[in-house]
């Protein structure tokens, strides 16, 4: 990684292309738009979808230079199969798993109530590809509701489309990111999973061994953890682990 006097220096004219988990699009939005103000020369190409997808595009040779992922899992196997930039990987933020309902919903009012058949549709992501699906069958499993739910599950490509069924009626209920449900405004927000009930929700970002701008991956990359990032993240619902970078 840079260090902060290589943060700083002037750039030149380039992209970089940072694929990012679905769930971080409002927030690296806006962050986004603090980074052009400081690096107008950079432009920044957002790549967003389910960490699994992503994981898969980079090992299929796709040109990207900063990934960012929901969980761990997808950053150590790409670590693992030798696509991330050695000493790159860092942990940018974390999140929690909530339960949602349509507009003024008031139940299924806990996860215990999930095994209520009257629930008939119940969205989280394909666990496959999208770590809130895998964080969810955890959450089944914590509150052995994996047998009686398993009949009403549908699947969203990514968190967005299970909001998406949910806001709209389609489905009576879902699991997906805190910050997902505050920045929706569509739906109810029911019960938050336990954190002993799933792994800790830690998105972490590195920089692909295969990028042609390392100093401008690297460079952004460390803007991500700066104060300034911190608080817009913080502004989304996002919590910063990391000590931010000045």
């Amino acid at each position: 990684m840079v260090g902060f006097l290589g943060w700083c220096a002037p750039l030149s004219a380039q992209t970089i292309v940072v694929s990012a988990a679905a769930s971080l699009k409002e927030a690296l939005t806006e962050v986004n738009t603090a980074y052009a103000a400081r690096y107008p020369e950079v432009k920044v190409d957002l790549n967003l979808a389910g960490s699994g997808a992503l994981q898969q595009q980079i090992e299929q040779g796709a040109p990207v230079d900063v990934f960012i992922s929901a969980a761990t899992k997808q950053m150590d196997a790409l670590v693992a199969k030798g696509f991330i930039l050695d000493g790159s990987v860092c942990n940018l933020l974390e999140n929690q798993i909530v339960l949602i309902g349509p507009p003024g919903a008031t139940k299924p009012g806990s996860f215990a109530a999930l095994a209520d058949p009257s629930l008939k549709h119940i969205a989280i992501g394909e666990p496959t590809s999208v770590p809130a699906g895998q964080y969810a069958l955890q959450i089944f499993e914590f509150f052995h509701l994996t047998e009686a739910v398993r009949p009403r599950l549908v699947f969203g490509k990514d968190v967005r489309m299970v909001l998406t069924y949910v806001e709209t009626g389609n489905a009576d209920c879902g699991l997906v990111y805190l910050t997902d449900a505050r920045q929706s405004g569509k739906v109810a927000i029911l019960a938050t999973a336990p954190s002993e009930s799933h792994d800790p929700v830690i998105y972490s970002g590195a920089v692909i061994k295969g990028t042609k701008q390392p100093a401008a991956a690297e460079a952004y990359l460390m803007f991500l953890r700066s104060a300034e990032a911190a608080n817009l993240f913080e502004k989304k619902g996002f919590r910063t682990p990391a000590i931010p970078v000045p």
